[in-house]
Formats: C-alpha cells, sequence, structure tokens
C-alpha cells in the first residue's frame, strides 16, 4: 500500500497544482465566473475580500499549496481536506451545468461538475487515510479501555494486599 500511496498522491494533487498556478497567474479570467459563488461567500466569511480576482487567488494559493503537501506526503490528509474544501466552490461557481441553456454547454459543465464530484470523493479517501494505523477515535477507545482495565488491575491488587495485610496482622494478635 505505501507504493500505491507514494503514486497516487501526486498523481491526483496534480490537477489542483496546475490549476491554482493558472489562477495565479491569470485570476482575472475565472473571476468574473467565480463572482456569483466567492462574493456570497465572502459576505459570510469574515476576514474574506470581497473582491473575486482575490479570492480567486487565495483558493490558487490554497490549492498549490495543499497540492504540494499533498503530493510529497506532508499533512496528507490536512492538504486532501483543503484541497477538499477549495473544491467546492470551484465546482458550484465554474461548473453550474443547471444553468446552462445549450445542450452541449449543458453535457460539457455536466461531465466536468462530475468530474469534479469525483475529485472530491478521492480527496475525502485520502483523506480519511491512516496509512494502515488504527484512527484517532480506534486509538482514544482502546487507550480509555486500558486504562480502566487497568485501574481495575490496581484496585484489585490493593483490596488483595489489604486482605493479605490484616491477615497478618491477626496472625501476631495475641489472642485472650
Amino acid at each position: 500500500m505505501p507504493i500505491l500511496r507514494k503514486f497516487a498522491r501526486p498523481m491526483l494533487a496534480s490537477v489542483f497544482v496546475t490549476s491554482g498556478v493558472n489562477h495565479l497567474r491569470a485570476p482575472e479570467h475565472v473571476a468574473p465566473v467565480a463572482e456569483s459563488v466567492a462574493v456570497p461567500l465572502a459576505k459570510r466569511v469574515p476576514g474574506l475580500p470581497e473582491d473575486p480576482a482575490e479570492l480567486v487567488r487565495i483558493n490558487a494559493v490554497v490549492q498549490v499549496g495543499a497540492g504540494l503537501l499533498l503530493s510529497i506526503g506532508r499533512f496528507p490528509r490536512l492538504s486532501a481536506l483543503a484541497l477538499a474544501g477549495s473544491l467546492v466552490p470551484t465546482t458550484l461557481a465554474g461548473h453550474a451545468w443547471w444553468q446552462e441553456k445549450d445542450e452541449e454547454k449543458r453535457a460539457a459543465q455536466r461531465i466536468h461538475f462530475m468530474k469534479n464530484l469525483s475529485l472530491f470523493g478521492g480527496l475525502l479517501i485520502a483523506a480519511a487515510d491512516t496509512h494502515g494505523k488504527p484512527s484517532l477515535a480506534y486509538r482514544t477507545r482502546h487507550a480509555a479501555r486500558d486504562a480502566s482495565r487497568a485501574t481495575r488491575h490496581r484496585a484489585h491488587e490493593s483490596a488483595t494486599a489489604v486482605r493479605t495485610t490484616a491477615a497478618s496482622v491477626r496472625d501476631h494478635l495475641p489472642t485472650a
């Protein structure tokens, strides 16, 4: 499985890195399309600029940075989640096939939408990948179970020691 990850992650990340670089170079090409999603998002999220071109640049930086991190296997789960998050507004703005009137454009946009949906699924799988190690929830449950067992074991040992000590003391008391 490690060899699969070594090749699959860069392949998955490549589309985000190339797209992000292209959008960093020329955000004005996609800013008009992004405006319908970017501006309402910026109004709801404090601190985000309302300029569509600036939002395209921010999204592009996230895609390049997270894509590079995913491709080299650094913070792969976090990187995959960041890419998945950046893919949602990109897909909604760029491939709104339900708004197309022309049947050919509608079909093409639907294909791109489904491609992005597939990428989203792949990113979610990558975000859930624990490299064959148990998940955090599993480790937490088992740590709690082990701590509970250890506590019961110590309590049993203590009770046994108290009984042994009491019996020893009784044996050494003078009889009346």
